[in-house]
């Protein structure tokens, strides 16, 4: 039987969880916020990247992204950061909606499938 790694649990969910050289991150929200859009876009990728590369691959090997956003009228701004951030790597399947968040300050989440 396939071993199966959890990192960053607590009594509800894991940070990740690989399996099969696959890694599923779950949604990963910001830090600080009191920042916009933009800021809090780039401590989810830049939380998505150290979680990736504490499993062992990297945001050129994404397979799926669900990204939920408070008012999609952010997409645009969302979109500079995630592209910049996604490089010249091949650009994962993909999915972006408006969502009611847990915390009414959160205004992104993203959840990332990768693998190895």
């Amino acid at each position: 039987m396939s071993k199966i790694n959890r990192t960053g649990s607590n009594q509800i969910l894991s940070s990740a969880v690989e399996y099969h050289n696959f890694v599923y991150c779950a949604g990963i929200t910001a830090d600080d916020l009191s920042q916009d859009i933009t800021g809090q876009t780039k401590q989810v990728v830049d939380k998505i990247t150290a979680l990736l590369e504490a499993n062992g691959t990297d945001n050129t090997r994404l397979l799926q992204a669900q990204i939920w956003l408070k008012d999609i009228r952010d997409r645009d701004a969302m979109n500079k950061v995630y592209v910049a951030w996604l490089g010249e790597a091949g650009r994962p399947a993909r999915a972006c909606v408006q969502a009611n968040m847990a915390d009414p300050r959160h205004l992104v989440e993203i959840m990332v499938t990768a693998c190895k």
